[in-house]
């Protein structure tokens, strides 16, 4: 039987609940230097305050060595009563330094799958998805490398493949690699930040592969985003791909969290979701945020 694999074990995908599918309670780069995400009173008053809004599970999308915390995410999500869900997986080759890549040459496929059936270090947690990360309209050989090994975890597994597409391009790119080159099936791809990127041809194109696609993340001054957003969720909705689409806030810095000033995991049911409510309906996006992530994420482990 399928489950979407939490912090604290394997859950039905029908008891997921609502979900913010794409987020981060912990997150290091030295990319983001001064803005890390990384303590633990922060990140409980941030699930109680999603909590609050009615929100009952979080997809933590932090890759290998970017401050995941894992040890950490299970008192938080028992305290809070949030399922949370933890990712393995790499980011681009900007947000690491040489040695540290170098040390996973050979053997990445590897530290995913242990991530993902053992635990991630000595935590006792074990991964529910493999994070990856595409560039800017086009792959770059980090991005192959590392979408290569998720595709190797995927067959040892059977676990979902999360892309991080910069600045939301590059979508039909990955696809071709992670589905056709490298045989992926593509309802265990999950592609993130469409809205960076309000194409809405290249969304169907998307779509019609079978993946899920995720708008995640509000406004920021260099993204069209916010205000084209629920004209691109009608669009696919319309044309008969409602059943894959997900939503979240991704929050990557201590500012952006609600605690910290920011609109954070709380802005997504407290402002996104009566938004597209007024495009969509109640019905559809009931389904999105409830409905949808506990099928992206579910595999049958293996």
């Amino acid at each position: 039987m399928s489950a979407v694999r939490t912090v604290l074990g394997d859950v039905a995908p029908g008891d997921l609940g609502v979900c913010d599918a794409h987020d981060h309670l912990f997150f290091g780069s030295p990319r983001l230097p001064g803005q890390e995400l990384s303590g633990v009173a922060a990140a409980r008053a941030e699930l109680v305050a999603f909590r609050e809004q009615g929100g009952q599970a979080v997809v933590q999308w932090t890759p290998y060595g970017l401050g995941r915390r894992a040890a950490d995410l299970p008192p938080l999500s028992r305290e809070t009563g949030v399922h949370v869900v933890a990712a393995t997986g790499l980011h681009q080759a900007v947000h690491y330094d040489e040695e540290a890549l170098d040390g996973l040459r050979g053997r990445l496929a590897e530290v995913f799958v242990s991530e993902l059936t053992t635990s991630i270090g000595v935590s006792g947690v074990r991964a529910g998805l493999v994070k990856v990360a595409g560039g800017f309209h086009a792959l770059d050989a980090h991005a192959r490398w590392t979408m290569a090994a998720a595709a190797e975890a995927h067959h040892a597994t059977g676990v979902t493949v999360a892309v991080h597409l910069e600045l939301g391009t590059g979508a039909l790119d990955v696809l071709d690699l992670l589905c056709g080159e490298l045989g992926v099936p593509p309802h265990r791809v999950v592609l993130g930040h469409l809205n960076r990127s309000p194409d809405l041809v290249v969304h169907r194109q998307a779509a019609e592969y079978g993946c899920y696609l995720a708008f995640d993340g509000p406004s920021r001054a260099n993204h069209a985003t916010d205000w084209r957003m629920p004209d691109a969720v009608r669009a696919l909705a319309d044309a008969g791909f409602g059943d894959r689409l997900l939503l979240g806030a991704d929050t990557t810095t201590a500012p952006a969290r609600s605690v910290g000033g920011g609109p954070g995991m709380p802005y997504l049911l407290r402002r996104v979701r009566p938004r597209l409510v007024e495009a969509v309906g109640e019905e559809l996006v009931g389904r999105v945020l409830a409905e949808n992530p506990g099928r992206a994420f579910a595999v049958e482990w293996r």
